[in-house]
């Protein structure tokens, strides 16, 4: 299957964050706009999640220890993890989780 990514709708998973998703059997890749300002509250899942900043910079809290990402750095998310961010400035960010979010599709 070939996808372009300019093609898939922008849908707004939370307040300041739109994604465009791409689901298979066992994974979700999720493009994010992000908001400045734009928080993702504190939360967990039993998927695990990788999440590469593209652009901007991006405060990111995971299992208490909060750093700031700029382009280029990535975080492992183990799943069950307590993890929250902000972004400090527009951003673009991936996310990849495993398995499938089945309530992101």
């Amino acid at each position: 299957m070939d996808i372009k990514l300019a093609d898939i709708a922008y849908k707004e998973i939370m307040p300041g964050y739109h994604g465009q998703l791409i689901h298979t059997e066992n994974m979700t890749w999720a493009f994010w706009t992000a908001d400045k300002g734009a928080e993702v509250p504190e939360h967990s899942h039993m998927n695990e999640q990788v999440m590469q900043v593209i652009e901007g910079s991006f405060e990111f809290t995971l299992n208490g220890v909060t750093k700031v990402y700029e382009p280029g750095m990535l975080v492992v998310i183990p799943a069950h993890a307590p993890h929250s961010g902000k972004a400090l400035t527009p951003c673009k960010l991936l996310d990849v989780f495993s398995p499938a979010r089945e309530e992101y599709k």
